[in-house]
């Protein structure tokens, strides 16, 4: 995938600002009682008020809404159709409640797990997104995700995982009998996904298994809890607000290149996807008008210099103008075992499960070479051109050998319904869009013990895309080569343990959106290039890319013993994003040049990720019983809640950098350390809350001045280096801080072959 980036072009159209600015006024006299108590976000003639209960504090976000209907400069917005409502939670260190023993965590944003230790896995066309991200990423009405549009450029893959997903599961006992396959019974009182819900329409004419079930709607990029992502004005039961336009100069429309020119009321028509952003104030900055909720997107980008159509996609494709050809198709139980499977067909598969068939594959060699195929979104989002594909039904591969010499050559790939399990194989692809183990669409995917190798451009070893899923790694080895294709590209719920995480030209995992990663004693190495493009180069990145195909949320990563090495740039980076990232006991090697250990500002990336000025990050970042050392950056329109605990230490310092924060904001970073953690200062510091009940001092053991900004001297050090604070205390309370998850709680049990 790739993406454009968008140049925010602002034109000022005074005739009209002031005659709608009056318009403005004489909507705001003519407000209903009720609706005046409603909360209302405004610059000086931009408005927007919920219709509903909805009380939510829109600043420092984005809210993305389906124009229903308009009445002159006012515009009532379907909420969430075809998108997310801004970044909700987390900014002030808000944190999920403490799970109780046992208790699985959310692996994808309501409390689903994946199956417990012990538990045999459910392959009873149960996906991992419960429904919901198949609806978001199914055929529909035969329209673009992105008529004639390219979405802003991207690290390695964009989708998101839908909320509400949750991984397959099964009685207490039961295990996958691959001889026989047969797909076990649920649990008494468990329903299929496909009962009482839509099931999505297959292309070329395949239909569900549920009778009666209609197609889904075509997405809009993102899936929105409660919400099909239809652009349908009769979906109108989402959240609703209407949107006053006084000033016309924020209205930009998204050409059909990509690009972005000034607009005005004139360009919104019911219909239309509209993106709103709001400053750190909580002043209109931008409404967009968007072509579409796609693009021409491409996964790599962030760590290599992509450019425009290198894997030929069009950006425009939905799964109902996708058709799939395959050498072997599977519509009923089937069992293969030794066999040669070679495909060398344009955007062809070698093996196709569907209609719900359980098929395994025991000792095959599958073989997919092409030099005509395209790759691109399809490729991507749908697994056309993958080796291997389930879109509905069960896949098992063990003891096998899976070799791809073709764009958009995916090894094994998970979509829809399709559930895959994968054991002791050795996969090597070698051209663009081409990873080695790949969700989409709400596919499940389990593997156990993989050798896994790309060569190509947005690549990763371990992929997910549009859609999301569930993907759950036990052991193995993980390599990415190529330039913008990090070892784990996470747009899903992604577990893994004990494996080996290796990318050699981009940054090692790259994360987006409402989505979660777990990493369980693996060990990662990233190195990523220095590129123009960038505002700095990075290991690990959790962001938001305003591509419209990952919902916008709290990203959560927790990475739990194991190794991290970065070999270029600094360590931990995250923008125009909400994130919870939690680490404990993990090996840290940083590189000769390592920039900072973390950075959470704004960005002024050439791609485009959210309005320079007003992208902050709101991060929530645990370290617990964790070695730390590099500098901490963070900026006025981020929210940073910074907590070192359990025996952590951090060396460094921590500094204000208003490089990206535009005219700045009332972000603030706060640090929590704990009485058994210590602060080795490395420089002078701004903190704005300074919660010390640990050990704060030099290099060589001098204590350090804590002065407040209104000229308090808290502490007077011995040594050179001042923190200067807002608030200081010597204690510090760790309730909101993130709790450890346990591998127990993802881990399933490996079928026997």
């Amino acid at each position: 995938m790739h993406y454009k980036k968008i140049r925010l072009l602002f034109g000022l159209v005074v005739t009209s600002t002031v005659i709608f600015a009056a318009a403005g006024c004489a909507q705001t006299s003519s407000t209903t009682e009720d609706q005046a108590e409603q909360t209302a976000y405004a610059s000086a003639e931009n408005t927007f008020v919920y219709t509903d209960d909805t009380d939510e504090e829109l600043v420092s976000t984005t809210l993305t809404g389906t124009v229903e209907s308009i009445d002159g400069n006012e515009i009532t917005l379907n909420v969430g159709m075809g998108g997310s409502r801004g970044q909700e939670g987390g900014m002030d260190g808000d944190m999920p409640s403490d799970m109780t023993e046992g208790e699985m965590p959310d692996m994808g944003g309501d409390g689903s797990a994946a199956p417990q230790d012990g538990e045999a896995l459910d392959v009873g066309g149960e996906n991992g997104n419960g429904g919901a991200g198949q609806e978001g990423d199914q055929p529909g009405d035969g329209t673009s995700d992105a008529e004639s549009s390219e979405a802003p450029e991207k690290p390695d893959g964009d989708t998101s995982g839908a909320e509400g997903s949750e991984a397959p599961e099964m009685p207490d006992g039961e295990t996958f009998d691959t001889e026989n396959s047969e797909t076990p019974a649920k649990p008494d009182g468990e329903t299929s996904d496909t009962e009482n819900s839509e099931a999505p329409v297959k292309p070329d004419g395949e239909t569900s298994d549920a009778e009666g079930s209609a197609p889904s709607e075509q997405p809009q990029g993102e899936s929105s809890e409660g919400s099909e992502n239809q652009p349908d004005s009769d979906m109108a039961s989402g959240t609703q607000g209407v949107l006053t336009v006084g000033d016309e100069s924020v209205i930009l429309v998204e050409t059909e290149d990509g690009e972005t020119q000034s607009g005005s009321l004139e360009d919104i028509t019911e219909g239309s996807m509209l993106q709103v952003t709001f400053d750190e104030d909580g002043v209109i900055a931008e409404i967009l008008v968007s072509s579409g909720m796609g693009g021409n997107t491409m996964q790599g980008g962030m760590g290599g210099d992509m450019q425009s159509g290198v894997n030929g996609g069009t950006g425009q494709s939905s799964s109902s103008s996708v058709s799939y050809s395959a050498v072997n198709e599977y519509t009923e139980d089937s069992e293969i075992t030794g066999e040669t499977i070679t495909s060398t067909g344009t955007d062809e598969n070698a093996v196709l499960v569907s209609d719900g068939a359980s098929v395994s594959f025991q000792n095959v060699t599958v073989e997919r070479n092409s030099s005509d195929s395209t790759g691109g979104d399809n490729s991507s989002f749908y697994g056309v051109g993958a080796a291997m594909l389930v879109t509905d039904g069960t896949l098992t591969v063990s003891d096998s050998t899976i070799t791809t010499d073709a764009a958009g050559g995916a090894g094994v790939f998970a979509y829809g319904d399709g559930t895959a399990y994968v054991l002791d194989t050795t996969i090597s692809t070698s051209q663009d869009t081409s990873g080695g183990i790949h969700v989409a669409g709400g596919g499940t995917l389990y593997a156990w013990d993989l050798t896994v190798e790309t060569d190509g451009e947005s690549a990763a070893a371990i992929r997910s895309d549009r859609g999301g899923g569930t993907l759950v790694v036990d052991g193995g080895t993980y390599t990415s080569n190529g330039e913008g294709s990090p070892a784990l590209y996470c747009t899903a719920d992604i577990a893994v343990n004990g494996a080996v995480l290796t990318a050699t030209g981009s940054e090692a995992i790259c994360m987006e959106g409402l989505n979660t990663i777990h990493l369980f004693d693996c060990d990662i190495t990233g190195n990523m290039s220095d590129l123009s493009q960038n505002d700095t180069t990075w290991t690990v990145i959790v962001y938001q890319s305003m591509s419209r195909d990952s919902e916008v949320g709290t990203s959560t990563m927790q990475i739990i013993g194991g190794t991290l090495t970065s070999e270029n740039g600094g360590v931990f980076y995250t923008t125009n994003t909400e994130s919870e990232i939690y680490i404990s006991g993990v090996e840290i090697t940083t590189s000769d040049d390592c920039e900072f250990f973390l950075m959470c500002t704004g960005n002024d990336n050439e791609r485009g990720w959210g309005t320079s000025g007003a992208n902050g990050s709101q991060c929530s970042f645990t370290a617990s019983g964790q070695e730390m050392a590099g500098d901490v950056i963070w900026d006025s329109i981020s929210k940073l809640n910074f907590y070192v605990m359990n025996g952590s230490t951090l060396t460094g310092a921590v500094i204000d950098d208003e490089t990206y924060a535009g005219n700045g904001g009332s972000g603030y970073c706060s640090l929590y350390l704990s009485a058994d953690s210590e602060w080795i200062v490395t420089g002078d510091s701004t903190v704005t809350n300074l919660y010390a009940e640990g050990t704060i001092t030099d290099a060589s053991g001098n204590s350090v001045t804590i002065v407040g900004t209104d000229g308090t001297v808290y502490v007077q050090g011995t040594g050179s280096y001042t923190i200067t604070v807002e608030t200081y205390s010597t204690t510090a309370d760790f309730s909101d801080a993130s709790e450890a998850a346990s591998w127990a709680d993802y881990e399933a049990t490996k079928p026997e072959v």
